[in-house]
């Protein structure tokens, strides 16, 4: 017999398969946008936390999820969206953050680093295809709003990078 908890914890291996449609190289778990899974009898319940309220990929994540977890044999699947507490970038894995730079966008630097003191600092983002410090901020958003646009001064490549929330 299958137990409401490996029920639940095969729905939540399904249900973080599913990819970001505008970063694809990382997962919704990645990311940290999938917060819950519930399993109650042959209903799935997904909680998504939108990186943003007004998210575009929001709308296709959730049937991204629906599909994942229908074609894995779990009946009715809800997805509900939840904006308390708000997304952070502290939510991000440690792999998601690695997927980024390998995919040649400069992850979010520590947000704990943002935190403290009273001296507010501009930390420099690092290149993610030649490592240099030596960057700059062309533009405030990027390919999508959760980045802004960079360019690397050494190797002059412009670069995304995903920013601090």
């Amino acid at each position: 017999m299958v137990t409401t908890t490996t029920r639940r914890e095969e729905a939540w291996r399904v249900a973080a398969t599913v990819t970001d449609p505008e970063v694809p190289v990382l997962t919704i778990e990645d990311l940290g946008v999938l917060r819950d899974v519930a399993v109650e009898g042959d209903r799935v319940t997904v909680t998504l936390t939108p990186t943003y309220s007004g998210c575009p990929a929001l709308d296709t994540m959730r049937d991204d999820v629906v599909l994942a977890l229908t074609a894995a044999g779990f009946g009715a699947v809800d997805v509900r969206t939840t904006l308390s507490p708000a997304w952070t970038t502290d939510w991000m894995t440690d792999a998601g953050k690695r997927k980024l730079t390998e995919f040649g966008i400069a992850p979010p630097n520590c947000r704990a680093a943002v935190r403290q003191g009273p001296i507010r600092l501009r930390l420099a983002v690092k290149c993610p295809r030649c490592g240099s410090i030596d960057t700059r901020e062309v533009s405030r958003f990027g390919s999508t709003s959760c980045k802004a646009l960079y360019e690397c001064r050494a190797c002059l490549e412009p670069f995304d990078h995903f920013k601090v929330l």
